[in-house]
């Protein structure tokens, strides 16, 4: 029997997403074909193992209990106390800095021991709004235009504010789960916002807000990829925030398949393909589309 660890937790603003998250590929693992353990990263980023699989009150989240460190030796593996703990497949879900964007990725390199999802590369690009639109429109794909800021003083947020208008959002650039995104509809609440984004990451993406439907698609694979039939946010209200996402169970629903001509769906699923290629990616990705209402154009929004 294959024996799978699931690595979850971390330091990252997103830490309860990720133990939610591990409860869900927990739940979905087939215990009878894997024999599936848990180590678990506290806040502060020490590493237990978890003798015992712990459920919050309402079973929705993976619990930590700190009771066996867990030690990691290059070449050797993952240890608590003097007890190797075995692994033939280390399964990530860890969401935001330090988790998805190529340290954690780094480190399983070097015990040797295989991963879901992408590497080192494919892991920071992608995590990275900046770095991976900025490779997307090297690539000539049709990309959501974006400002980079680094301070509050930049002189870039008055160009952003008179090159798209308002409203616009903005970003942390190695933020997900739309932690610290705000909306902002005047250059008032523009540098409010921003202050804001940098309590998440030392530098923001300015984006226009584009009105259009919100399309993702999933791609799998390696060196030949997949795409699956992309889906639809429909949101009753606002846009695709933090609470719509994790918080609020009535204000946001995904429908798969979307509604799409056939066109427009080949054409999602073929800049999907080359969105996941062009940042390294591996394994498995959802990469976000907008489609704009008032041109059809398909833009290329992020990847996760």
């Amino acid at each position: 029997m294959e024996k799978i660890i699931i690595l979850y937790g971390g330091t990252s603003g997103e830490h309860e997403i990720s133990l939610r998250s591990a409860a869900s590929v927990y739940n979905h693992l087939d215990t009878k074909k894997y024999a599936v353990s848990c180590i678990g990263i506290d806040i502060d980023g020490k590493w237990y193992f978890q003798d015992e699989i712990v459920f919050s009150a309402d079973g929705e989240s993976l619990l930590i209990k700190k009771e066996f460190p867990v030690a990691v030796y290059p070449s050797q593996g993952l240890f608590t106390g003097n007890m190797l703990i075995p692994a033939d497949f280390i399964f990530p879900v860890l969401h935001g800095v330090s988790g998805e964007d190529g340290t954690v990725q780094g480190l399983l390199d070097m015990i040797h021991i295989p991963y879901a999802g992408s590497g080192i590369l494919g892991s920071a690009a992608g995590m990275d709004k900046i770095v991976s639109k900025m490779l997307w429109q090297h690539q000539g794909l049709p990309t959501v235009p974006f400002t980079e800021i680094r301070s509050i003083s930049d002189s870039r947020i008055k160009e952003a504010s008179a090159e798209y208008g308002f409203p616009v959002f903005i970003k942390p650039a190695r933020a997900g789960s739309s932690v610290g995104v705000k909306k902002a509809v005047n250059r008032n609440e523009l540098m409010e916002c921003i202050q804001h984004a940098f309590q998440f990451d030392t530098k923001l993406v300015i984006e226009p807000a584009i009105t259009g439907r919100e399309i993702e698609c999933s791609v799998m694979g390696n060196r030949e990829v997949e795409s699956f039939p992309p889906g639809e946010i429909i949101l009753e209200k606002g846009f695709y925030d933090y609470e719509s996402k994790y918080l609020s169970g009535n204000n946001a629903r995904t429908v798969v398949p979307a509604s799409l001509s056939t066109d427009v769906k080949e054409s999602v699923e073929d800049y999907a393909k080359k969105a996941f290629f062009t940042v390294g990616a591996q394994g498995f990705a959802r990469v976000d589309f907008f489609i704009e209402e008032s041109t059809g154009q398909i833009l290329l929004n992020e990847i996760n």
